[in-house]
């Protein structure tokens, strides 16, 4: 198959700053694919990397697109080398692929359509990091969210832990609760979170559920996270650990069968992820990427397929951007 190529990089501002373990993040920065087939049909694609957690960086996928001649075939598109995960999940996403359904698709009088809601998939609400957890809670409840996620080893532990100990007890019953490290906690302050946690569930203190504590240490130290899952109650997920598909089946080869968090936007290929999720039924969580509706929806497609065990997927986080439908159209009708 061949495809008239074009592209658009976008920039988008956050409604407030996202604080992580990484830094501060302000602006999401991509890349707007278009792919037009033999019969005119056209598939929206986006790249959406985020270097810091082990994609390229934006000017690598930039000089890829740059690169590319107006006609690209399928060859090319899954010939894109691992070291563009956020591009293969780009191109691919694009097109037809696996299942023979198109990411995105618009034609004829249909108009584009760039959103279908998925009633089989429900979501986990993403909590600021520190004390703003306390006050934003509340209105993600309302919104229907009752998994969230809450970003730690941002400031002192004795800190988040005072804090920790307020949200458990604030939250309603049967909440379930993440808690996010971004591998920024050390091995004694990992053992203190997954103790704590673990008490709390021994002693019947709460009525809600801490689901996992969400890459404690840094990538290079999977051992001792593997340890770690061994001696806790509490469960272990990786994230950066995990990133690329690659990092994926080094983890899974390493022993690693706990919870494996997955951002389709920069994992890699959708159809060799595919293949190894079903090859070896791991216990998976879907993870936004903040990318747009158009790579969002190729993601979530992904999360419908192929979560397992029922768990919340790591996409509730519109509150963090203004409503994108108005820009987004207008950059897709410039192409």
């Amino acid at each position: 198959m061949r495809y008239q190529f074009k592209f658009r990089p976008y920039r988008r501002r956050f409604v407030r700053t996202l604080t992580t373990n990484h830094g501060n993040w302000d602006i999401r920065e991509g890349i707007i694919l278009r792919l037009t087939d033999e019969t005119l049909r056209v598939g929206w694609g986006e790249i959406a990397p985020i270097s810091w957690f082990g994609s390229e960086t934006l000017e690598q996928a930039l000089d890829f697109c740059r690169q590319l001649p107006p006609e690209i075939t399928d060859e090319i598109i899954f010939s894109i080398p691992d070291e563009l995960p956020a591009c293969q999940f780009g191109f691919e996403s694009g097109r037809k692929w696996g299942s023979g359904e198109w990411g995105v698709v618009s034609g004829g009088d249909e108009g584009d359509n760039f959103i279908t809601p998925n009633s089989s998939l429900f979501y986990s609400g993403l909590l600021p990091a520190g004390e703003a957890a306390l006050n934003q809670w509340e209105t993600l409840w309302q919104q229907g969210y009752h998994t969230f996620k809450w970003k730690i080893g941002v400031y002192a532990i004795a800190d988040e832990l005072e804090i920790f100990e307020s949200l458990i007890h604030t939250l309603p019953a049967f909440t379930k609760l993440r808690l996010d490290a971004n591998g920024g906690l050390t091995y004694e302050e990992a053992n203190l979170w997954l103790w704590t946690c673990d008490n709390l569930k021994a002693n019947g203190e709460i009525a809600l559920e801490i689901e996992f504590i969400e890459q404690p240490l840094p990538v290079e130290q999977f051992q001792q996270m593997l340890e770690l899952s061994i001696s806790h109650e509490t469960a272990i997920a990786l994230d950066e650990s995990v990133a690329t598909l690659r990092q994926l089946a080094a983890c899974y080869q390493q022993g690693w069968r706990g919870i494996f968090v997955i951002k389709p936007g920069i994992v890699g290929s959708p159809s060799r992820l595919r293949t190894f999720c079903q090859q070896h039924k791991i216990d998976t969580v879907f993870s936004s990427v903040f990318e747009t509706a158009i790579a969002r929806q190729a993601a979530l497609q992904l999360a419908a397929e192929l979560s397992r065990n029922n768990r919340a997927i790591g996409f509730g986080i519109n509150h963090f951007f203004e409503q994108e439908d108005t820009w987004l159209q207008s950059l897709c009708n410039d192409l």
